[in-house]
């Protein structure tokens, strides 16, 4: 255990940003996870819905620092193509 006192803080403060972390990015995968099965499952009007979910999910966690922002860019563009190539 840290004596200093601001060795202390940052435990704390490392800890409650890694569990909000922890809360973002599990929300982010339920969320892609979503748009997936709707393709898979060939619904187009919930895979739509569903993207839009997953869309605003990843830019909130790009623009929060928990994911970069290419990272975010890319899984939106790939659920994007995925989306758009039903019929």
């Amino acid at each position: 255990m840290a004596n200093i006192k601001s060795a202390k803080k940052r435990i704390l403060t490392s800890a409650k940003r890694t569990e909000r972390n922890k809360s973002v990015k599990s929300a982010v995968k339920t969320a892609v996870k979503k748009v997936v099965v709707a393709v898979e499952a060939g619904d187009k009007a919930a895979a739509e819905t569903s993207f839009r979910a997953a869309e605003a999910a990843l830019t909130a966690a790009a623009s929060k620092g928990v994911l970069h922002k290419n990272t975010s860019s890319r899984k939106v563009s790939r659920l994007a193509k995925s989306v758009n190539a039903m019929n």
